[in-house]
């Protein structure tokens, strides 16, 4: 397996591909690896069992129900980006870093078919993160807001994310079999001291806390466990 830097794995990926694919694919890479770790903590706090959404709640509901918002929306809106037109509408020479640039600057004939499928799903399966973002998240639709008569925002859930996570994944790995002979594994463990490691710590705090309340009754107070400023 060989290790390299974003500038080292960037130069070599311009050497096999040429430029600009293999510069904008490298800068794909970056964000869809970045979309996979935030993603898999998201899930890591409020996606794998109920009993830590119990945890939390104890410790901080409100706090982490602005936790679990955040990161939802922030996946969505990130989904929304990378799925948008190369270029803003009415705003000449604004180009985005989007998965739609790639079929246009591939030289394989197969290889530009399969990606442009991949992408035709990704649009249909990253839809709703679009409706999010533009009437609810950068925009408020006023009928909404207002609870007045209007289209629903689009279902969103955990399975649909999933499902477009994947497809993105399907589309870099696409071109990277065919330039690079390899491929890579987006599907990320839980990080060292991400999210796994919060709830370590508000587990033991919340046993330390019951410990305190069952001592109370009989004045069995530590001096460390007097509140203190943090």
């Amino acid at each position: 397996m060989v290790t390299r830097t974003a500038e080292e794995a960037k130069k070599h990926n311009i050497e096999k591909m040429g430029d600009p694919l293999g510069e904008q694919y490298s800068a794909l890479w970056q964000e869809i690896v970045r979309l996979h770790s935030d993603w898999s903590e998201y899930v890591e706090l409020f996606g794998k069992k109920p009993e830590r959404i119990t945890l939390l709640n104890q410790a901080a509901s409100s706090f982490f129900r602005l936790v679990q918002d955040g990161l939802w929306e922030a996946t969505l809106l990130h989904i929304a980006r990378l799925t948008d037109p190369p270029n803003s509408l009415g705003q000449k020479g604004k180009s985005n870093l989007t998965v739609r640039n790639l079929p246009n600057l591939i030289d394989d004939a197969a290889t530009k078919a399969k990606v442009e499928k991949l992408i035709e799903d990704a649009l249909k399966q990253a839809s709703f993160c679009r409706d999010w973002r533009n009437r609810r998240i950068a925009h408020r639709d006023l009928g909404l807001a207002l609870d007045q008569p209007a289209t629903p925002l689009e279902n969103g859930s955990r399975q649909q994310v999933k499902a477009v996570l994947e497809t993105f994944s399907a589309i870099l790995n696409t071109v990277q079999t065919h330039y690079l002979e390899s491929e890579t594994t987006f599907d990320f463990v839980a990080a060292h001291h991400g999210a796994l490691s919060l709830l370590h710590v508000i587990h033991s705090g919340l046993k330390a806390s019951e410990q305190r309340r069952e001592r109370r009754p009989k004045g069995g107070y530590l001096e460390e466990e007097f509140p203190r400023d943090i």
